[in-house]
């Protein structure tokens, strides 16, 4: 199994380092030959503008609307990821999304780079260990459709969802080193 992660923009390093430790086969993607070259895809923590231009102007976001389509393409999708994940973005100025996940999310809604934190919540899915989490400048699911499961809550409010093969995460496990929760996207 080959995992790539999205290298346009954001935290890159800290997913290859999770998927080192874990021994799967990573690499970067930046175009759609990269692309066709894994069976999974992050889409990770950055700034979803930036990310969303430069998947349209790499020619990566057809690409993977098709993938994921043809049912080829797991996503995982972790902070900025979810947002460009999510069929609905609350706000003004907002970044065109692959719109391929049953939420509505409301950008940085957590607040600041000032307002960022760390947390342990409470994963089933995973057992019954908490997982550690980063919240930075993070993004608040703020509801889910038809077919979205909601694996996490923090406060009341969905931070870790599911629909299908497309996992997507408001916070960043991946800069805690935490592995259980990328363990669980290698086996969707």
């Amino acid at each position: 199994m080959t995992v790539g992660v999205l290298a346009l923009q954001g935290d890159v390093s800290e997913h290859h380092e999770v998927l080192r430790g874990l021994r799967v086969a990573s690499f970067d993607v930046r175009t759609p030959a990269d692309l066709a070259g894994v069976d999974r895809l992050i889409i990770p923590g950055g700034e979803s503008t930036a990310i969303s231009l430069l998947l349209q102007s790499s020619g990566l976001f057809q690409e993977i609307i098709a993938r994921h389509i043809k049912r080829t393409l797991p996503i995982f999708g972790t902070c900025a990821g979810a947002i460009l994940l999510a069929k609905r973005i609350e706000g003004t100025n907002t970044p065109k999304s692959l719109a391929l996940l049953n939420i509505t999310i409301d950008r940085n809604a957590y607040g600041t780079q000032l307002d960022s934190f760390e947390e342990r919540i409470s994963v089933p899915v995973l057992g019954r260990k908490l997982l550690r989490v980063s919240f930075i400048r993070a993004p608040k699911i703020t509801a889910t459709g038809e077919g979205v499961e909601i694996l996490a809550m923090h406060k009341k409010v969905p931070v870790l969802v599911r629909q299908g093969s497309i996992l997507a995460s408001a916070c960043h496990p991946e800069v805690q080193c935490e592995i259980r929760l990328h363990e669980y996207f290698l086996k969707i």
